[in-house]
């Protein structure tokens, strides 16, 4: 009998337990909701307040602190140095990590991240740029290992071998006393040596990653920009004139494909002919 009495207890108490964590998931959806009603009208502090409240009522639901994150990441200006500013950053990397520890492999969030990671590098000076952009590098390669057909990781990794790059064969030609129109490839065997053992890898791989990115979108005009522009500045490591006069073409016709891809994606968002005639539809 006094078995019976513990068991019923027991069983009462669970029940209780199963009670509050229903009623709490309710209440933690009514402040979500009130959250994105929020957000949508810009109101991101008090979006915040909501969103923190549905994270301490259901915090097994990334959904909430996914929210949560981007409230903070909203309101964060890149560049901005203010404490305010800067905290925000810190709360939104915060928040989507641990959105991270439930999900780890959540795209969104992922890509939230690397956003985050490319923007804060635009600002710093040359010497603290290469450090954000291979942080920046890394998030865009763990979109790709849980979106393997994400164009845009592709193409933003093309992207930064062409940043981390660029600035030191400005610097190159400048040692060498080149003029901006001058043909490469460099002169000397010494300069071209030092640059492709620090370079040579990025740039090949940027230019995969932007061929990658066009495999996925062929149309990807971006994409086709920044491959011309690798394509022909990597031209001034090669080895005579006859091979770099072969890349200046091949990045030259790449660049007049990608003129051509841009004004035809326009016409098409238009919904209009080349000749920019509005096409019948019907």
């Amino acid at each position: 009998m006094r078995m019976l009495f513990r068991l019923s207890i027991v069983v009462a108490g669970a029940a209780a337990m199963l009670t509050l964590a229903g009623c709490n998931k309710l209440r933690a959806r009514d402040q979500r909701n009130q959250g994105v009603h929020d957000f949508e009208n810009a109101k991101y502090s008090d979006a915040i307040e909501h969103f923190t409240k549905a994270v301490e009522l259901d915090p097994s639901d990334p959904v909430n602190r996914s929210y949560l994150a981007t409230s903070y990441f909203q309101q964060w200006i890149p560049g901005a140095t203010s404490p305010q500013n800067e905290e925000f950053a810190v709360r939104a990397r915060e928040e989507f990590k641990k959105v991270l520890d439930q999900d780890p492999k959540d795209v969104t969030t992922l890509q939230y991240l690397a956003s985050m990671s490319y923007s804060e590098a635009q600002p710093l000076p040359e010497d603290q740029k290469q450090a954000k952009y291979d942080e920046a590098a890394e998030w865009n390669r763990k979109v790709i290992e849980a979106d393997p057909n994400n164009k845009q990781a592709y193409y933003t990794l093309g992207v930064i071998a062409y940043y981390k790059w660029h600035p030191a064969l400005m610097l190159a030609e400048l040692d060498q006393h080149m003029k901006p129109d001058d043909p490469g490839p460099f002169k000397d065997q010494k300069v071209k040596d030092k640059l492709r053992a620090q370079y040579g890898t990025s740039l090949d791989e940027g230019i995969k990653n932007l061929q990658k990115a066009l495999e996925i979108d062929k149309d990807y005009s971006d994409a086709m920009a920044f491959e011309q522009l690798l394509i022909r500045e990597r031209a001034y490591l090669d080895d005579n004139r006859g091979d770099y006069d072969k890349d200046v073409d091949t990045a030259t016709q790449l660049l007049n494909k990608a003129i051509e891809t841009k004004k035809a994606n326009a016409a098409k968002a238009n919904n209009t002919g080349p000749g920019g005639i509005v096409e019948d539809t019907k």
